[in-house]
């Protein structure tokens, strides 16, 4: 047979889509997520592989595990360089909005994802926290921080104190304190910024932030600033803090060795306490509301996409950030295995709940902690929090450590943060 030039072009034409078929094929076959976290969310990602790929056998994921800091100064270089980004990006709560407002994350709510159908699905106030002013959804939420107060059952008892005196009020919080100081000689509490952290989360107006009120002003000479600030400084000067700061050695000898007669964080340090901050405490801690019917977040883990990121690869991406947010079992699993409480309001049915955890003292903790959930509101997350932070915790210290009166140091730090808006 004979073949001519027009048939022979026929047949590289033939070839070629047929190699461009099987290149996409190939490229399929071998298709990689890459998935930026950090401790211990990077450990949930890697215990969920086995389901997805049960899914999408030809997806493989790569996690990208970075400690904390480390995880998310990696991001914030990618995002700005548009270079080296993951196709799923991991966020602790704090760094959503900053991440948001520069433009750099998928707007969730498009409609290649459509993320607002499953609003419902998730405790408010962890979705509404990855929603920005002009209402784009930049990430997920995955797990969250409901705030407690853990304190230790046995100094309590030594010291006489009524464990109701701990959460009645913040003066009768601050009185117990005195008490168990007197008593025993332990602290009430690692240092005394912890009790102004919590009053500043309290109260906030529907759309303001913790330092910005709704229209994005700085607002930190407000009632809730200034209580906290003097709650602080009656702690510190009659005393009851070890002036420790969080995650310190001391800090953890202040657990293990029982100079901490509380703290108050979000629940999810209770894990940490059992299994490596004081496993020898066991038994000794319970866990209890915030003081005076104070409602809390501490932190929460979410997912989002870059804008960067490889497009290819984007619905898929979607698909592990559904699965690891809407998925019942691996909520579960991520809570039972790391602590990690669930955002997803279809879990807080589940028998887990209601066991008793073994740490502290046989109590059923969870169910006080679901409650919390239910409670917290929506906080509205600034670029500008983690700046706004360090100069009220500037301005705090000067009052704890140099006597300086709590009014003006907050009228100080207002000047500043609104300087810094001006610019």
């Amino acid at each position: 047979m004979q073949i001519t030039k027009r048939g022979s072009a026929l047949l590289r034409t033939g070839a070629g889509a047929l190699l461009a078929a099987s290149a996409l094929t190939a490229a399929q076959a071998q298709q990689t997520l890459t998935v930026a976290a950090y401790p211990a969310v990077d450990a949930i990602v890697k215990s969920a592989i086995p389901a997805f790929k049960a899914k999408h056998p030809n997806v493989d994921i790569q996690v990208v595990s970075r400690q904390f800091a480390d995880h998310h100064t990696a991001m914030t270089t990618a995002l700005a360089t548009s270079s080296h980004l993951p196709d799923v990006m991991v966020l602790e709560v704090g760094y959503v909005g900053r991440f948001a407002q520069g433009g750099g994350l998928e707007d969730l709510t498009g409609p290649a994802y459509g993320v607002q159908k499953f609003k419902s699905r998730f405790v408010p106030y962890a979705y509404d926290q990855a929603t920005s002013r002009g209402g784009a959804v930049v990430a997920v939420p995955s797990d969250i921080g409901p705030g407690t107060l853990l304190y230790r059952a046995d100094i309590l008892a030594k010291a006489g104190v009524d464990p109701a005196q701990m959460t009645k009020s913040w003066d009768s919080f601050v009185a117990a304190g005195v008490t168990i100081k007197a008593k025993t000689g332990a602290y009430l509490m690692a240092n005394a910024r912890n009790i102004k952290d919590i009053v500043i989360r309290t109260g906030i107006e529907p759309g303001a932030g913790i330092y910005f009120d709704a229209k994005g002003k700085p607002d930190v000479t407000s009632p809730r600033f200034l209580r906290a600030f003097e709650l602080a400084r009656r702690v510190r000067q009659q005393g009851l803090d070890g002036k420790i700061n969080d995650w310190s050695n001391e800090w953890g000898e202040g657990f293990k060795r029982g100079t901490l007669a509380s703290e108050m964080t979000g629940a999810w340090l209770a894990g940490h306490l059992s299994t490596w901050l004081a496993p020898n405490t066991k038994g000794l801690w319970r866990a209890a509301q915030l003081p005076e019917g104070s409602w809390a977040a501490y932190g929460g883990s979410f997912y989002a996409i870059p804008k960067a990121a490889n497009p290819a690869n984007k619905a898929m991406a979607w698909e592990l950030i559904k699965m690891m947010t809407l998925d019942r079992s691996v909520q579960i699993n991520a809570f039972k295995t790391q602590d990690a409480f669930p955002a997803l309001l279809e879990t807080y049915d589940d028998p887990f709940f209601d066991q008793p955890i073994e740490f502290l003292g046989g109590q059923k903790a969870r169910l006080i902690w679901r409650e919390a959930a239910r409670h917290i509101k929506a906080v509205t997350v600034n670029e500008l929090d983690p700046f706004a932070e360090e100069v009220v915790n500037t301005e705090l210290d000067k009052v704890l450590d140099q006597g300086k009166d709590p009014a003006a140091a907050l009228a100080d730090a207002q000047r500043l943060l609104e300087h810094r808006v001006r610019r």
